[in-house]
């Protein structure tokens, strides 16, 4: 037995060799493209091993069906990834969602008949949230209903306030015999204050 032990011991182990050995790297095709893990489109940053359409659907103000008339209007394939895009690429990608009202129908836009200027507009990023503030502050100072509603924090959009949207802390229910007692020395503190 002991001298089997010591045969092992001698002979080296085959597992720990080929873990010790290096693989060779392998190398990319020359056409292919290295992916960019963090890609920058209109003020977002975005994960580079997703697709072109999800891609751009990261940018506040546009959903599924607006990343896909973009994508079509640019004539890009729709499993291309962001990643692989080259620097003129994302700005052509981005001059095209800073163009979309002239490739959607006006009912899909989500400003129309502008207040300011009366055209309608598709706008996204910073610039839907700053038009939405401004909008909201604007009602606030014409004193409108909703105006109201928003600087009184309630609900705008004419919701039941009975049981929702109730802030502060809660209050019990108290029993009969604690509304009978607190009843009774309620009575007793106005008649020695008489």
């Amino acid at each position: 037995m002991i001298e089997a032990q010591e045969e092992k011991a001698k002979k080296p182990k085959k597992d720990k060799d080929k873990k010790e050995e290096k693989k060779p790297v392998t190398h990319r095709p020359e056409g292919s493209k290295e992916i960019s893990q963090l890609v920058r489109v209109s003020g977002v940053v975005v994960n580079g091993n997703l697709d072109v359409v999800r891609a751009i659907m990261k940018v506040k103000g546009v959903g599924p069906r607006v990343s896909r008339i973009v994508v079509h209007a640019l004539n890009m394939p729709k499993d291309t990834k962001i990643g692989t895009l080259d620097e003129d690429q994302i700005r052509h990608v981005e001059e095209g969602l800073s163009s979309m009202n002239k490739h959607m129908p006006v009912w899909m836009l989500n400003r129309r008949k502008d207040k300011a200027t009366g055209e309608n507009l598709h706008l996204i990023g910073p610039t839907l949230d700053m038009q939405i503030r401004e909008d909201i502050n604007l009602e606030k100072k014409m004193k409108s209903y909703r105006g109201v509603r928003h600087s009184l924090g309630q609900p705008v959009r004419g919701q039941r306030t009975r049981s929702s949207f109730r802030t502060g802390g809660t209050i019990g229910v108290s029993r009969k015999k604690n509304a009978a007692q607190a009843a009774a020395k309620s009575a007793e503190d106005k008649k020695e204050k008489k």
